[in-house]
């Protein structure tokens, strides 16, 4: 009987204290527990303790890596020649030809003709040029049949000239000198003779290669002992280089 007693006691006991083991055991610092029975860490966290992290802030980099870094020049392209004021005034060189009319009259006989003028120049600067000029015309019979009238005129000078712009007009305007060569003689009379030209005219720019132009010019010759005043009109076209 006191055995059985004694077992009850023990019993009472042991449970009695049951209660307080587990509120111990519940209350246990979690903090406390070895590594390997910790939570395994999210992958943010555990990516983030593997790898350092990259992100710089923007305080911590030098201030010449933040500015924005220029551009390569690129080398500017060949002008295009210009015509007109100021700068580069175009072409020098001016080559026409085209038809050209005569009128020539002096004592000895008259004659209308018909020909081919011919003329270059070079621009100096963009409003005077250096001109060479040459005119052969041809006319009808003087005197007798088969007795033809033949001019030629080969003049130099100079030239002014203005606006010189695509599909623009220009005007300009020149004074040649030089000398006139006409047939037929006449007797005891030179075919060779002082000449002055002076006249102007127009050109129209198509581009700035190629123009149009018509012109008038008064002739001061001296031929056969005596001085002559005569015109000559003409139509053609003018090359630029």
């Amino acid at each position: 009987m006191k055995r059985l007693v004694l077992v009850v006691f023990v019993a009472l006991a042991v449970s009695a204290s049951l209660p307080a083991q587990q509120a111990s055991f519940l209350g246990f610092d979690r903090t406390a527990q070895p590594s390997f029975l910790a939570p395994a860490a999210s992958a943010a966290d555990s990516t983030g303790a593997l790898v350092p992290s990259l992100a710089i802030s923007a305080a911590a980099l030098p201030a010449a890596s933040l500015s924005p870094v220029p551009s390569a020049a690129l080398p500017e392209a060949p002008r295009a020649p210009q015509l007109g004021r100021g700068g580069d005034f175009g072409y020098r060189w001016d080559l026409a030809v085209g038809y050209e009319y005569v009128h020539f009259t002096s004592a000895p006989f008259s004659a209308n003709m018909s020909g081919i003028h011919t003329s270059i120049a070079y621009s100096v600067n963009e409003w005077f040029a250096l001109e060479g000029s040459l005119v052969s015309a041809f006319g009808g019979d003087v005197f007798q049949s088969g007795e033809m009238s033949k001019y030629a005129l080969f003049t130099g000078g100079g030239r002014i000239f203005w606006n010189r712009q695509p599909h623009r007009f220009s005007p300009w305007a020149h004074i040649l000198v030089g000398g006139v060569h006409m047939n037929p003689q006449i007797a005891n009379s030179g075919k060779n003779g002082f000449a002055l030209q002076t006249g102007g005219g127009v050109d129209w720019f198509f581009n700035p290669r190629l123009s149009f132009r018509g012109e008038a010019d008064y002739v001061h010759t001296r031929l056969y002992s005596a001085s002559q005043n005569n015109f000559q009109i003409g139509v053609g076209v003018v090359l630029h280089f």
